[in-house]
């Protein structure tokens, strides 16, 4: 028997899942979790720009502008990041309203 709040999962993703599935809205609804994951990462790089630009250049004989890469590299990751997380979580509930579906047959099948 499924419960109430199985039921209630099954009737929203019947009715949402084409909208959770398209790429505008993965992205759109992950780039909040993936700025709030890699904002650490681009107050290190501007603190490091800022505060200690000579530090950097003589550790690592390289330019300064390298700190474009850098952002750059941080700016598609946050892309990258807040794609792939939302896709793995639709693909999550897709597998347990595919389960859930399936045991609702069964169930379905016995009653019947």
């Amino acid at each position: 028997m499924l419960s109430a709040k199985e039921l209630e999962f099954i009737k929203y993703w019947e009715e949402n899942r084409n909208f959770e599935a398209t790429f505008l809205r993965k992205l759109t609804a992950g780039l909040p979790f993936a700025i709030l994951f890699l904002t650490p990462i681009l107050f290190f790089v501007a603190a490091v720009y800022f505060f200690l630009p000579d530090w950097y250049a003589k550790i690592s004989n390289t330019s300064q502008s390298t700190y474009v890469v850098v952002v750059i590299a941080v700016f598609i990751a946050v892309f990258f990041f807040a794609y792939f997380r939302m896709h793995f979580k639709w693909e999550m509930n897709e597998q347990l309203f595919l389960e859930l579906k399936a045991k609702q047959k069964r169930e379905n099948t016995k009653t019947a």
